[in-house]
């Protein structure tokens, strides 16, 4: 598997570009965040088949109407704050724009195969209520969900201390498996 990193937007989100080797000519999107031309110029010519969000908030989505012609996965317990500013955090930053419609929701359990890619989902409510971990091979896209040494804040709109608590349990039984983060560096768990 080949994992591209793309740090974007006020908030350094990272968004990823991840395909089955570095020559395939598909790819799928792990939250787009912002700087759509950024992550177009990544992309080059290869074939995008999709776009996954680990959860809602406008600093994962920011970009998201750049990819609207492809299928948009998302937890159906976020996808309301994909046109929602208060729910999903944009009004901080006066970001009121409205994103796409997701197209896809997925759920605990779910195995996708994308661009030659496995993955499997697991629901990791706490940071949102519908945030999500995305597994593949032994790498963990977790959103903002669990950081390098850190995790999520719970304080915003439908945010939980314990519900993310019981997530990083879970997370945590993953011992040796690398991390790709919403934002800083990845670490192994």
């Amino acid at each position: 598997m080949h994992i591209e990193k793309l740090v974007v937007g006020p908030v350094e989100t990272n968004c990823y570009i991840v395909s089955k080797s570095a020559d395939s000519n598909e790819v799928f999107i792990i939250d787009p965040g912002a700087e759509a031309n950024k992550i177009k110029k990544a992309i080059g010519d290869r074939k995008v088949v999709a776009t996954l969000l680990t959860h809602g908030h406008f600093d994962h989505t920011g970009a998201l109407y750049a990819f609207s012609d492809y299928p948009i996965f998302i937890n159906d317990k976020d996808a309301p704050m994909l046109n929602d500013s208060d729910l999903s955090a944009g009004r901080l930053m006066l970001d009121n724009n409205p994103r796409p419609e997701a197209t896809n929701f997925y759920k605990e359990g779910d195995k996708l195969l994308l661009a030659g890619v496995e993955i499997t989902i697991m629901e990791t409510p706490g940071h949102t209520m519908g945030s999500v971990c995305i597994f593949a091979e032994d790498k963990i896209f977790t959103g903002d969900t669990l950081f390098d040494g850190d995790y999520g804040r719970t304080d915003l709109p439908g945010g939980s201390h314990e519900l993310i608590r019981q997530s990083l349990r879970r997370l945590f039984t993953y011992e040796g498996y690398k991390i790709y983060p919403g934002h800083g560096p990845n670490a192994i768990i």
